[in-house]
């Protein structure tokens, strides 16, 4: 599965990105599809993710504000691409994000990362 990640940028505190995460390849093996994030020199960290049966789960700290979400390719039926909403972002948002597939076949894909920098 190939994946990638757009829709980052700068904002300020408080407004609003939504980044895109584009499945390609043998998407019909994807078991879910998680956003983590990395912030300079911290791990990185599970921030939402959408099983193929639209079972979402997220970070206890970003319930409320971050959403994910996805569209199914109508032609198949299987996700093509996976939305991270992302309100009233704070500058502790700032982060390198990565979508992430885990497949039926025990596989772990990620795409390159988008940077979302929010300013105060």
């Amino acid at each position: 599965v190939q994946l990638q990640a757009s829709g980052g940028g700068l904002v300020q505190a408080g407004e609003s990105l939504r980044l895109s995460c584009v499945a390609s390849g043998r998407t019909s093996s994807i078991k879910d599809i998680g956003w983590f994030r990395q912030a300079p020199g911290k791990q990185r960290e599970l921030v939402a993710r959408i099983s193929s049966n639209g079972n979402t789960n997220y970070a206890d700290s970003l319930k409320g504000r971050f959403t994910i979400s996805r569209d199914n390719a109508k032609n198949t039926g299987f996700v093509s691409t996976v939305y991270l909403q992302m309100n009233s972002l704070k500058p502790e948002d700032t982060a390198v994000y990565y979508c992430n597939a885990r497949t039926y076949f025990s596989s772990d894909d990620w795409g390159q990362g988008t940077k979302v920098t929010v300013s105060s």
